[in-house]
């Protein structure tokens, strides 16, 4: 058991299995992506070990970029997404795949889909590594799920709480 702040979190998923579905995954969009060269576009800061991950397994020609967007305050979602950094390349015809660290709500999905569709991108792909069923309020399809996890706070592989445990290698549920 660790603690972080004023809260304690159990072991809940191994960095072996993690980097065992990162792998996963990345083989599954190599095998989508045809002749696509695609625009990879991690969401900060969450998805950075996600993304770092992922691309070293992904072994064709690629592109990657980071867009950064807030909606937590502590364990609770805002329901409001915040853009704090913003995409700076162009992006019309091209092939996007958004890369998650996690999609409870579904409300920063939303958001990233309609901020892409508005850069007329040919293609829109959406991968995330944690995935919780029961929060998901939206229609937006995802198109690679590393882990279906239940619907309760998790910390560890850059997810935070308040600024802790991203650099934690495996992760953590509220205890």
């Amino acid at each position: 058991m660790i603690q972080l702040h004023d809260k304690h979190f159990v072991p809940f998923i191994t960095a072996t299995e993690i980097y065992a579905v990162i792998t996963r995954m990345a083989q599954e969009v190599q095998n989508d992506m045809d002749n696509e060269t695609p625009v990879f576009i991690g969401v900060l800061n969450g998805a950075f070990m996600v993304v770092s991950d992922f691309m070293k397994q992904y072994k064709k020609d690629c592109e990657v970029s980071f867009i950064k967007l807030a909606s937590y305050e502590g364990t609770t979602s805002t329901n409001d997404v915040k853009e704090l950094i913003g995409l700076n390349q162009d992006l019309e015809g091209r092939t996007v795949v958004i890369i998650e660290d996690i999609v409870d709500t579904g409300n920063t999905v939303v958001e990233l889909k309609k901020t892409l569709e508005a850069k007329r991108v040919k293609a829109l792909k959406i991968a995330t590594l944690f995935f919780k069923p029961e929060a998901y309020t939206k229609d937006v399809k995802l198109d690679y799920i590393g882990f279906k996890i239940p619907n309760k706070f998790i910390v560890g592989f850059g997810l935070d709480y308040d600024g802790l445990g991203r650099n934690l290698p495996e992760v953590y549920q509220l205890k």
